[in-house]
């Protein structure tokens, strides 16, 4: 059984000797793609702005008129939204590895 192991350990080390370490390479028209992202994480961080006065107008509309608090969940809801937003980039590049 150990020199079936130790043949295919071989076996896998040779092969993986010959692929090396590829470089990254940008695929054609990236550029492009990359401005789409770009005009994307703008509307994200626009829409969590939005979101957060939004919520905020409301929640003091809703303590001058005594009404219930709702707005709380949103402020919230839009805060963890934008921290996943804006850490999508962090979480990839670690996902990834770089």
């Amino acid at each position: 059984m150990s020199t079936i192991l130790l043949a295919v350990h071989d076996t896998y080390s040779a092969v993986l000797a010959q692929v090396g370490n590829p470089t990254p390479e940008a695929p054609p028209a990236s550029d492009k793609l990359l401005k789409l992202v770009r005009y994307f994480t703008w509307f994200v961080l626009l829409s969590g702005i939005m979101g957060i006065t939004y919520a905020g107008g409301r929640f003091a509309w809703e303590k001058w008129t005594g009404g219930g608090l709702e707005s709380p969940k949103m402020v919230a809801g839009a805060m963890i939204g934008g921290i996943i937003a804006t850490s999508a980039g962090t979480i990839m590049n670690a996902a990834i590895g770089s």
